[in-house]
């Protein structure tokens, strides 16, 4: 079954492809069985298809079962590829071509993979999928780095996910051109969870596990105080800490708190994925 994005151009159909163009460019590949150049590269320019998933439409039209429509577009010599947005033909080539002068074509007008990539991943935080966006995001950071609009992204994923550094440290290389609306929401949302995560009760446990760090009892009562103020790496770094010592500290609450805080972290959290490495390594 051929995708949404791979139609075959008809006199029923043609004319809602090309108003469809309005919003998704449509490439459409003038073909026939009687020029052998035009069949070999249609599975070169399906494959641009499956590339691009839905960034243009590919129209095949068949010019020996359409003749009144490719008169109508006026087609004089097979293969010819026409790009149409607005309605209208925006490029096109002529006579036999490669996947490569096609693809020329298609990055003169269409976004380029990494942009799409994080149009999906702003499509997966508008849905609230904040730790699928997160792993989308990471991939594209070779490329997107530096703007703006990435950084602001990830920043909403660190802290949707609870990774409070993380975003801070993020939130400090937004330049000020891109300081907008979103970008005051995530600092005030950062600085609210610093003054929640330090509470009186939390600094004095703090004294006593700086005192005496090697006092279990201490060192649990903390992680578990650092977890309910979404200090995860803190909290998840002392009890890593306690289980190397005795895997059934506090009678087995330690390795359970710990699960229920990966667990909680989910599988594509950078932290959750560090040190969920670590607690297998000493259960098994």
């Amino acid at each position: 079954m051929q995708p949404n994005y791979i139609v075959e151009l008809t006199e029923q159909n043609f004319q809602q492809v090309l108003e469809n163009s309005v919003t998704t460019p449509v490439l459409i590949h003038f073909w026939a069985q009687m020029s052998p150049e035009s069949t070999e590269i249609i599975p070169a320019i399906e494959k641009l298809a499956h590339e691009y998933a839905g960034a243009f439409t590919l129209a095949l039209l068949d010019c020996e079962q359409q003749q009144m429509l490719a008169q109508q577009f006026g087609v004089r010599a097979l293969p010819t590829i026409a790009l149409f947005s607005n309605g209208q033909p925006v490029d096109g080539i002529a006579g036999p071509q490669t996947e490569d002068t096609i693809r020329e074509m298609l990055t003169r007008h269409l976004p380029s993979q990494d942009e799409m990539a994080f149009k999906q991943a702003l499509a997966q935080i508008a849905e609230g999928n904040h730790a699928e966006a997160l792993l989308q995001l990471k991939a594209l950071e070779a490329t997107l780095s530096d703007a703006g609009a990435y950084k602001l992204a990830l920043a909403e994923c660190h802290v949707e996910t609870q990774q409070y550094d993380a975003a801070d440290a993020i939130l400090a290389t937004v330049l000020m051109q891109d300081q907008d609306a979103q970008y005051k929401a995530l600092v005030a949302k950062v600085e609210l969870h610093k003054q929640a995560a330090d509470t009186p009760e939390i600094r004095e446990l703090e004294k006593a596990y700086e005192a005496d760090p090697s006092n279990a009892e201490v060192a649990y009562e903390l992680a578990v105080q650092y977890s309910q103020v979404s200090r995860q790496e803190e909290a998840l770094e002392i009890l890593i800490g306690l289980l190397r010592k005795d895997l059934n500290c506090a009678n087995g609450d330690a390795k359970k708190t710990m699960m229920d805080l990966l667990a909680a972290l989910g599988q594509g959290n950078e932290i959750a994925s560090r040190y969920r490495r670590q607690l297998y390594s000493l259960l098994y």
